[in-house]
């Protein structure tokens, strides 16, 4: 039997008995549809991760009191007993590394309170930063202007403010110039940040940027640790020795004493990509594990139908071999069939996988980007499940006797 053929017999089978083809399929669809859903957001998050979560390029560092993701109690509590980086800090970095192309600072809040005449908004996140972080940090300021070295030599009154700030505070009107009230104190708004968007769910627009030295001068130095934030002239070399000055400027003013680990942390790109590759990974593997007794079950399910559709059609079978068909036909016929339910059921499965990332990504921002090699396995692995559940009923067909099989009974 043609191939085409064997397959149309069995897309006709499915839509003939609509009831137990969904039933049969549903643990192909499960499992595929599992494994397409979590390799769309692996892969989407991969993508944000790398390019707006940490706004770094590859030729980026960052020096920190402690590590920017903390996995660990002892991390955090080694990180909480050392001292902070402050302004002076900064100051010296900026001043003495000479294989550094920019050096920056910031600091945050995420709990700030923000007015704008009877409009308020609460946990709005306060940043402090450097003019140079605007050359370091992917923000792009669409009205207005930015933070200036001017602004931060005098500890101007002065904020950059996001999107949401604008839209539910502000409104139509032109924000430049206005006074805004943060934290209980008066500022006048000089630039607009561009719009963002949510990811799982938060919004990236709810925030307000004022002059470093302002943010110090009203929140304080105590319980504030700088994170410094330098660029290399280049990734590689140029990008390591730029890293090594800057550990040794520090270390000589934190008095690091000779051969005792650093009173600081210095990461890169690379360090929280590397940390979210095993992450994600780990999930991805839990995922398959789970999947795969999904189509295993599958698998069962279709083995047992093909079994009942051999007995259905042990007639067929007899009158086949008698007008000649030989036991390696009607072997390919019967594994074709299973192998071809399988492939409808992991067909269904992408889309469903495909459909509940994308519904997830609309209604709470995480980020989702198809991978095509996951289609593409997907589709084989189910087929070849459906193959594999297929040799025992496909071989029990080919091997009726002829004889036996046309004295069935319709």
């Amino acid at each position: 039997m043609h191939i085409i053929e064997a397959m149309r017999i069995a897309l006709q089978s499915l839509w003939a008995n609509k009831l137990r083809s969904v039933l049969t399929l549903l643990g192909v669809v499960i499992g595929v549809s599992s494994v397409i859903a979590v390799v769309t957001f692996v892969n989407g998050i991969n993508g944000y991760v790398a390019e707006k979560v940490f706004n770094l390029g590859a030729d980026v560092f960052i020096a920190s009191k402690q590590k920017n993701v903390i996995t660990n109690f002892e991390d955090y509590m080694a990180g909480q007993k050392r001292k902070n980086l402050e302004l002076s800090d900064y100051e010296a970095v900026r001043d003495q590394c000479m294989e550094c192309k920019v050096i920056g600072a910031s600091l945050a809040s995420l709990s700030g309170i923000v007015k704008f005449a009877q409009e308020s908004s609460s946990n709005t996140q306060v940043r402090g930063w450097t003019p140079s972080m605007g050359r370091i940090y992917d923000l792009d300021v669409v009205n207005g202007r930015s933070i200036t070295d001017a602004d931060e030599r005098s500890a101007t009154q002065v904020v950059v403010i996001g999107h949401d700030i604008l839209e539910n505070l502000v409104g139509a009107t032109d924000p430049i110039g206005k006074e805004i009230r943060v934290d209980g104190d008066s500022y006048t708004i000089v630039g607009v940040g561009k719009k963002e968007g949510k990811t799982l769910g938060q919004s990236r627009d709810n925030w307000v940027m004022m002059p470093i030295t302002t943010y110090l001068r009203k929140y304080g130095a105590h319980n504030n640790s700088l994170r410094i934030w330098g660029k290399g002239f280049d990734t590689g070399a140029p990008l390591i020795n730029a890293m090594d000055q800057v550990r040794v400027i520090l270390r000589t003013r934190r008095h690091d004493a000779p051969g005792a680990a650093d009173s600081f942390e210095i990461e890169t790109n690379e360090s929280f990509i590397s940390l979210w590759s095993s992450i994600s990974q780990n999930f991805f593997f839990v995922t398959i594990a789970i999947a795969s007794i999904s189509l295993v079950v599958g698998g069962i399910v279709i083995m047992n139908i093909m079994l009942v559709s051999v007995t259905e059609r042990t007639r067929e079978i007899g009158i086949r071999k008698a007008l000649g068909a030989k036991r390696r036909d009607v072997l390919n016929q019967f594994l074709i069939e299973s192998g071809t339910m399988a492939m409808v059921g992991g067909v269904i499965g992408i889309l469903a996988g495909i459909f509940i990332a994308k519904s997830v990504t609309l209604l709470i921002g995480m980020p989702s980007a198809i991978a095509m090699w996951a289609v593409v396995a997907a589709l084989a692995v189910a087929t070849s499940v459906g193959l594999f559940f297929g040799v025992y009923p496909a071989r029990k067909a080919a091997m009726l006797d002829p004889i036996v099989a046309l004295r069935s009974e319709l």
